[in-house]
């Protein structure tokens, strides 16, 4: 393979939880012919149109998984929710139009269950993103998450763009943010759990208990993602969503880790991790 024809692979958002997560299946599963550039916002403020322009003339990607966002946890985003939609529109936009306008082959971008709405049946699938609002707590991420989807079959519709998008349930993992006040709930549950521990005193665990979730192992869903660059699949939006029937399609045989066996493994990366990781 001529270095004209190296897939060239950029991924925003590199030093996030999935970011980190992609970057360990790579370097496990290393293929020839593929280079792998994980930046975060260290390298580029993906906000400013001219140095996501300037990060894409830099790296000329071939391929984008785009994961970058801001992000945080549910007060965070209750309290700047008008922060939370700008914010993201601008980097949403600024990654898609930039991955158009140099010729980017194909673009994979991570949305979120949240973006689903709050009134629906279950289970949820991608055919019902936009039956109504979102959920009002974080509705500025949402809609700003939820508007990749337009822009993947606006860019499509126009200008026959290959960019699509999955929406994974709630991802968990090491290099997750375990901040109690900021971060996921598994992740801060861990982390409330370890203090409890460590301190001899009671577990307290807020919220009543009822609600249900779904959760997805970071390295599962990165086991999952450079499959979308696989130019024998089938191209679509191919999701895995809270109902995967469409995964399966897809991926019949592909093994999720067990839950019990990516909850061990998390608790041990922070237990080792602890003085380093996000907290």
């Amino acid at each position: 393979m001529t270095s004209s024809e190296e897939k060239v692979i950029l991924v925003t958002g590199g030093t996030g939880l999935v970011g980190k997560a992609i970057e360990t299946v790579v370097n496990e599963e290393k293929k020839s012919g593929e280079r792998w550039v994980f930046v975060s916002s260290k390298d580029a403020d993906l906000t400013d149109k001219q140095a996501t322009e300037a990060l894409f003339a830099k790296h000329k990607p071939t391929h984008v998984i785009h994961l970058a966002a801001m992000v945080g946890g549910l007060f965070r985003n209750m309290k700047y929710n008008l922060d939370f939609l700008r914010n993201n529109i601008l980097i949403n936009d600024n990654v898609l139009h930039t991955s158009f306008e140099t010729g980017v082959r194909k673009v994979v971008s991570c949305l979120s269950t949240c973006i689903f709405p709050d009134k629906t049946t279950y289970p949820i699938d991608e055919t019902m993103i936009h039956n109504g609002p979102p959920h009002d707590s974080n509705f500025g991420y949402s809609y700003a998450k939820r508007l990749i989807d337009v822009q993947n079959r606006a860019y499509h519709s126009q200008h026959g763009c290959n960019f699509t998008a999955v929406i994974p349930t709630n991802v968990f993992g090491p290099h997750d943010n375990f901040n109690l006040e900021d971060g996921h709930v598994l992740a801060g549950l861990i982390n409330r759990t370890h203090q409890a521990k460590s301190h001899g005193s009671s577990l307290q665990v807020w919220g009543s208990g009822k609600p249900l979730r779904q959760f997805i192992y970071s390295l599962d869903l990165a086991r999952l993602m450079p499959v979308k660059f696989d130019t024998s699949k089938a191209d679509g939006q191919f999701k895995k969503t809270a109902s995967n029937k469409k995964l399966r399609s897809y991926l019949p045989d592909f093994k999720f880790t067990p839950i019990e066996k990516a909850v061990q493994e998390t608790v041990d990366w922070y237990t080792k991790n602890y003085e380093t990781a996000r907290k």
